[in-house]
């Protein structure tokens, strides 16, 4: 108090940072755009606890890894559905947070700039097992990328692809463990129920005790491939 020059100083160096910025911000905002129109791979991404779907246009199911090609707009319709609880779609390298909230959808975009493996976490606490509902973007060179995606829809239509081993791994080991030993959830490894397809379907639907309905709204492409890892895997475990 009474030293005039210093008063004035922490009075307007504030004013010139806020100067700064502000300039800094208009001078930015011609170049925000929308999602390209053109040119653009579209994905559905779903948050269910705990694990991500993604659904690609051709029908193609991935669970927790999303291909996208580099130097390529991906456009993402992220919600969640609406039995579930508010997940947040988050992959650092490649943008901000987007919330999947259940009933609601939020649209964001990436343009992988390299090939490379981009990872993420869900960023809004979404219950105990919250920890491991990681997400991950490996961006392929854009033929790589094509040519996959063809391939795996083939393989899906065909009941060839490793879906069901992607879907148990991020829908049901996370709380019945990688091998089926119990986890947080009971073992399931030499459960013989699991070779009664209906039973396994009115548990992953409609959820039993603590466990949420994980694959409720699944297409029965999903479910399937589920049901034949199960009896694959872990029946004779």
């Amino acid at each position: 108090h009474g030293n005039t020059n210093l008063e004035l100083a922490w009075t307007v160096a504030p004013v010139l940072i806020l100067v700064a910025i502000g300039s800094f911000v208009f001078y930015k905002l011609p170049g925000i755009q929308d999602v390209p129109a053109a040119d653009r791979v579209e994905v559905q991404v779903k948050g269910y606890r705990y694990y991500w779907n993604y659904t690609y246009p051709n029908g193609v199911i991935a669970v927790d890894k999303l291909r996208a090609p580099v130097d390529q707009t991906t456009r993402l319709e992220v919600s969640a559905p609406d039995f579930d609880v508010i997940h947040s779609w988050w992959i650092p390298a490649l943008g901000g947070k987007f919330d999947a909230i259940p009933g609601e959808t939020n649209e964001t975009w990436f343009n992988a700039k390299a090939p490379g493996i981009y990872r993420g976490q869900c960023a809004e606490f979404c219950g105990i097992q919250h920890a491991v509902m990681t997400a991950e973007v490996e961006a392929l060179p854009r033929e790589e990328f094509d040519a996959w995606l063809a391939a795996e829809a083939e393989a899906q239509e065909a009941g060839t692809s490793g879906l069901g081993r992607e879907t148990y791994a991020g829908a049901c080991a996370k709380c019945h463990g990688p091998a089926g030993e119990g986890d947080i959830g009971p073992q399931l490894s030499g459960n013989q129920l699991l070779a009664d397809a209906e039973a396994v379907e009115q548990v992953v639907r409609n959820g039993r005790n603590e466990m949420p309905p994980v694959g409720k709204d699944w297409n029965d492409r999903q479910m399937e491939a589920l049901i034949d890892y199960l009896e694959e895997e872990l029946v004779g475990g």
